[in-house]
Order: C-alpha cells, then structure tokens, then sequence
C-alpha cells in the first residue's frame, strides 16, 4: 500500500521566498530542513522557547546539580552533571 502524503501550504516573506525559489526541489529542501528542526527541538519546551511554571521549577531542581559548560572537543554548549563529575576527577 502506498503511503499517503498530506499537504501543507505556509506563507513565507519575501526574503524567504528569493533565498528558496529557485531551489530545484523546494518541498524536499523544506521536508528535509523540517525534520531536521524537529529532531533538534528542546525536549523540555519542545521548541517553544518557553519553559511552563511547572518545567521552570522542575528545571530549577535538575540545575541545582548541573552546569552547562563549554565542550572542550567541538566547543558546543552542554549540560554536565555535577555528581558525575566530582566522581570522574
């Protein structure tokens, strides 16, 4: 059985559309920057950028015991566990 695609249609400003339009396969190109968006969302504000009261609390407990620190191989941002780490030194 073939699978079915659905259709989604979104306006896009004009800046937008002249960096895409002349893009050989635009859906691909917007499929494919999609999921990527999509497997790179916050899993705490799942891409809002917005943190609800309970998940600001909650986030509060667990940076209690964490820090965020440079990596020193790809110098990205990461959390790291302050327990972990007492016991790794």
């Amino acid at each position: 059985m073939r699978k079915k695609h659905e259709i989604i249609t979104f306006k896009v400003d004009g800046d937008l559309w002249r960096a895409i339009k002349d893009l050989p396969n635009r859906s691909e190109f917007i499929r494919t920057a999609l999921l990527a968006a999509v497997g790179s969302m916050c899993p705490l504000c799942n891409g809002t950028g917005v943190l609800t009261p309970n998940q600001t609390r909650h986030w509060h407990d667990f940076a209690s015991h964490h820090s965020i620190q440079k990596c020193s191989d790809c110098e990205e941002l990461v959390l790291v566990c302050s327990k972990t780490s007492e016991h790794d030194s």
